[in-house]
C-alpha cells in the first residue's frame, strides 16, 4: 500500500516522532516494517507520552501508543475548568475602571487571541505529531525550548495554585467562622488557615492530583464550573436586591453575640454624587491600564490543551479545536456577565475582590457566604488540573526516558504539593515573586512560545516567511514581548508605590 494514498501527512513528517506517528487521520495504516519499529519501541516508550493506558493491538493508534478515551463534553469541563479561575473576582473592578463598551471589546479581543494561540499550538501538533508542549519545544529549538517550555509551564503553574491555596488559607476560616457565629476567634484550630490549607491538600487535592489520566477530573470539573455558575447566578441577583447608593454595614465592637436576636449596627449611606449611579460606558484612569493584564491572563489554559487533547477520544485537531472554542465562549459569557452585573451592582465603590464589596453590606449575608464557599470548592477543584501539566514538565525535563512508574508518579505530586503548602504557610509575601514569574511566564506560553513554535515548525514550502500565517505568528509574538512588558512595568510601579491594586488575573 502506498502510503502517500492514505495518509494526509507530508512524507518528511513520518519520522517526526521516534515511534513514527505523527497523523491525525483515523484511517491512516502503516507499513508491516514500520509496525515492527513500532512494536519494538513500545517496551521503552518515554513517560512523557504515558498519559494513557495501552490500546489493543489490533487498532492503529494517533500520535501516541494510547488511545484517548475523555468524552468531548468532559474535555469542555476540564479546560473550561483551567481556563476559570479566581480572576473572575476582580472582573467587576477591571470593568469599573474602563466602562462596559471597552471593557468588552478588550474582552472580546483577548478571547480572541487566546483561541488563535490554541490553533497555532494545535496546527504544530498535526504537523509533528506531538501533543505535548515541552516536546514542541524540542522539535522547534532542541533542548533549550524543552527546558524554557518546562521552566515555564511550571513556574507559572505553580504560582497559579499557590494563589488559588492563599485564597483557601485567608477566605475559608472566615467562611467557617461566620456559619459557627464564632464573633471572637480564640486560637480554635479549625479556623486556622495554615491547618485548613494542609487538611483540604491531603483528603482533596491529593488525590485527585493522583489520578492516572486528567479525563476523570471532568467530572470534578464539572461540580467546579457548577459552583462558578451559583457566583454567576448569585451576583446577578444580588443586583435587583441591593440599592445603589448601598448602605455599609459597620459591625459593632460592643456585640457580645450573633446568636442574640438583635445585629447592633450603624449604617451609613455612600456619598453619591449626580452619577454615582450611573454606569459608564468609557472610562480611563491611573487604574485603566492594570485591567490589560487582568484580561490578558483571564484565558490561561494553554499548559492544559495539549494533555487535554491527548485524552480527547477519537481526536482531530479540528475537534480539538472545537473543544476549545466552547470552553472559551462559556468562559467568556461567564466572564463579561459576572463583570457586568457586579458592576451595576456597586458601580465606582467595587473593589478589586468583588466578594469583599458585598461585605462591606453584611459580612454575615448567607447567600454571600454559599457563594464564598462555592468559590473555594471551583477553586480546591482547580488545582488538580493545574497540577497534571506541571508533574508533565518535571517528568519531560528530569525522566524523559523513563517508562510510567506509580511511585515516581505519586512521588512527584506529594512533593509538589508539600513545597506549595510550605510557601503559602511560610512565605507571606510569595504572591508578589509568583507576580514576577506570571508577568513573564504567562505571555510566554500564551504568545511567544506558540508563535515562534509555529514559524519554525511548519515548514518554509508550505508557508514561507513572508506568507500572512508567518507575519501574523510574528505579530503575535511581538504582542506577547509588550504584553510582558506591560506586566513587569505595572508590578515594579506597584512595589516602589506600595499601591498594589493590580489583581491576578488568573
Amino acid at each position: 500500500m502506498n502510503p502517500s494514498a492514505t495518509m494526509e501527512a507530508d512524507p518528511s513528517e513520518m519520522n517526526a516522532i521516534p515511534n513514527g506517528k505523527g497523523h491525525e487521520t483515523a484511517e491512516a495504516t502503516t507499513s508491516p516494517a514500520h509496525a515492527s519499529r513500532t512494536e519494538d519501541s513500545e517496551a521503552n516508550l518515554a513517560e512523557s507520552h504515558e498519559f494513557l493506558s495501552p490500546v489493543d493491538d489490533k487498532k492503529n493508534p494517533r500520535f501516541t501508543d494510547f488511545e484517548g478515551k475523555t468524552s468531548f463534553g468532559m474535555s469542555v469541563f476540564n479546560l473550561g475548568n483551567a481556563i476559570m479561575g479566581s480572576g473572575i473576582l476582580g472582573l467587576a473592578y477591571a470593568m469599573a475602571n474602563t466602562g462596559i463598551v471597552l471593557f468588552l471589546f478588550l474582552l472580546t479581543a483577548v478571547a480572541g487571541l487566546s483561541a488563535y494561540s490554541i490553533h497555532l499550538l494545535l496546527k504544530c501538533s498535526g504537523i509533528v505529531g506531538i501533543r505535548a508542549y515541552e516536546q514542541l519545544g524540542y522539535r522547534a529549538f532542541g533542548t533549550p525550548g524543552k527546558m524554557a517550555a518546562g521552566i515555564a509551564i511550571t513556574l507559572q503553574n505553580i504560582g497559579a495554585m499557590s494563589s488559588y491555596l492563599y485564597i483557601i488559607k485567608y477566605e475559608l476560616p472566615l467562611v467557617i467562622q461566620a456559619f459557627s457565629k464564632v464573633d471572637t476567634p480564640n486560637g480554635e484550630w479549625y479556623l486556622n488557615g495554615n491547618y485548613l490549607i494542609i487538611i483540604v491538600s491531603i483528603t482533596v487535592i491529593l488525590p485527585l492530583a493522583l489520578m492516572k489520566q486528567l479525563g476523570y477530573l471532568g467530572y470534578t470539573s464539572g461540580f467546579s464550573l457548577t459552583c462558578m455558575v451559583f457566583f454567576l447566578c448569585s451576583v446577578i441577583y444580588k443586583k435587583f436586591q441591593i440599592p445603589c447608593p448601598f448602605e455599609e454595614f459597620s459591625l459593632n465592637k460592643t456585640m457580645i453575640s450573633l446568636m442574640n436576636a438583635t445585629v447592633i449596627a450603624e449604617p451609613r449611606g455612600i456619598d453619591a454624587g449626580d452619577d454615582a449611579c450611573i454606569p459608564r460606558m468609557f472610562n480611563i484612569n491611573s487604574q485603566t491600564a492594570y485591567t490589560v493584564p487582568i484580561l490578558a491572563f483571564a484565558f490561561v489554559c494553554h499548559p492544559e490543551v495539549l494533555p487535554i487533547y491527548t485524552e480527547l477520544k477519537n481526536p482531530t485537531k479540528k475537534k480539538m479545536q472545537h473543544v476549545s472554542n466552547i470552553s472559551i465562549a462559556v468562559m467568556y459569557t461567564m466572564y463579561f456577565l459576572a463583570a457586568l452585573f457586579g458592576y451595576l451592582t456597586f458601580y465606582g465603590e467595587v473593589e478589586p475582590e468583588l466578594l469583599h464589596t458585598y461585605s462591606r453590606i453584611d459580612p454575615y449575608d448567607t447567600l454571600i457566604l454559599c457563594v464564598r464557599l462555592a468559590v473555594l470548592t471551583a477553586v480546591t477543584l482547580t488545582v488538580p488540573i493545574v497540577l497534571f501539566p506541571v508533574r508533565r514538565a518535571i517528568q519531560q525535563m528530569l525522566f524523559p526516558n523513563k517508562t510510567f512508574w506509580w511511585p515516581r508518579h505519586i512521588a512527584i505530586a506529594a512533593c509538589l504539593l508539600t513545597v506549595i503548602n510550605l510557601l503559602v504557610i511560610f512565605a507571606p509575601n510569595i504572591l508578589g515573586i509568583f507576580g514576577i514569574i506570571g508577568a513573564t511566564s504567562a505571555p510566554c506560553l500564551i504568545f511567544i512560545f506558540p508563535a515562534t513554535f509555529y514559524i519554525r515548525i511548519v515548514p518554509k514550502e508550505d508557508e514561507p516567511m513572508r506568507s500572512p500565517p508567518k507575519i501574523l505568528a510574528v505579530c503575535f509574538a511581538i504582542l506577547g514581548v509588550l504584553f510582558m512588558t506591560m506586566s513587569l512595568s505595572f508590578i515594579i510601579i506597584d512595589w516602589t508605590t506600595g499601591s498594589s491594586k493590580a489583581s491576578s488575573g488568573h
